[in-house]
């Protein structure tokens, strides 16, 4: 079934992205932050999960990851909660046949089985059909999340969330340079696009400017965007007085700490795979809207 692209807010949201297979330090963050327990039960009550994107390619457990995933939806679902999967630009790569960052075990695995890697996650598969029914753009209350950014090509669009999946959906697989429509030809760009987008975090002289930004949050009637995509930071970090996040952090790395992005009320954490968490930024109070602050971890008590 296909997801929908808008969602009230739930009270509290956990969020993370480009885990690339990296299904340890996966496994350590959502452990540690009791989203599930070590028998991968959900134990997030009625919280909701976002992953924003990128769990194939690079790593040597991506298919590990997937079925995790997978699993938790189900198991959220029956407790109140949610598992929100949007599509990277490395997914959509992968459903394409563009296979340039794939650990060749994968390669070999799918020879064994006389099928294309591209055929493993056909839409005649189990996961290549559970893939086709997520999203590169959704609305959580007052958050959007999307892999990328939200570029002036968009904007300029008139096009609404669901629309924007709509258009999308039925090209995850296909990778033309003229798809026969202009919305879907801006959708799909390598530039312009939600899943590939970079210019949020360029560097300080090339950054977009904040009326992009400014523009997505009227257009789309919320008060926040959050990415991943783009390593700015060794932590979670935030950008634009807050009106930008970013959880692309190097999971792979083994002189950084994972960590992942806390929603609770009014309170954005980043927390690592301690279980530490540090207050981000704060709703409505100036002095912590820069991302400058450096408080002292607080174990996480719940």
């Amino acid at each position: 079934q296909v997801q929908k692209a808008e969602y009230e807010k739930p009270q509290k949201l956990f969020v993370l992205s480009d885990i690339e297979g990296n299904f340890d330090k996966f496994r350590k963050l959502l452990q540690s932050s009791k989203v599930m327990d070590e028998n991968f039960n959900w134990t997030f009550g009625n919280g909701h999960l976002v992953f924003a994107g990128d769990m194939f390619d690079r790593g040597y457990q991506v298919t590990e990851c997937l079925w995790l995933i997978y699993s938790l939806e189900e198991k959220a679902k029956t407790d109140g909660g949610y598992v929100h999967f949007i599509l990277g630009n490395h997914e959509i790569m992968n459903l394409q046949g563009d296979l340039k960052y794939v650990q060749p075990k994968y390669l070999e695995n799918a020879k064994k089985v006389n099928k294309s890697l591209v055929q493993l996650y056909g839409e005649d598969s189990e996961l290549g059909k559970w893939l086709r029914t997520k999203n590169v753009v959704e609305k959580i209350g007052d958050m959007l999340f999307m892999h990328g950014g939200i570029s002036r090509a968009i904007n300029n669009l008139d096009i609404t969330i669901p629309e924007i999946n709509q258009l999308a959906r039925p090209y995850y697989a296909e990778r033309k340079r003229d798809y026969g429509n202009g919305k879907v030809n801006t959708i799909m760009s390598s530039e312009l696009g939600p899943f590939w987008y970079r210019s949020y975090y360029e560097s300080e002289n090339k950054r977009a400017p904040v009326s992009i930004i400014d523009s997505t949050l009227r257009k789309f009637k919320v008060k926040h965007i959050v990415t991943g995509h783009t390593i700015v930071d060794d932590n979670i970090s935030v950008h634009y007085g807050g009106k930008v996040f970013n959880t692309d952090v190097k999971h792979a790395s083994s002189k950084v700490t994972s960590e992942a992005l806390l929603v609770e009320g009014p309170n954005f954490y980043r927390v690592n795979v301690e279980g530490n968490r540090v207050l981000l930024y704060r709703k409505n109070e100036k002095e912590t809207t820069t991302g400058s602050l450096n408080p002292q971890p607080v174990k996480d008590k719940n």
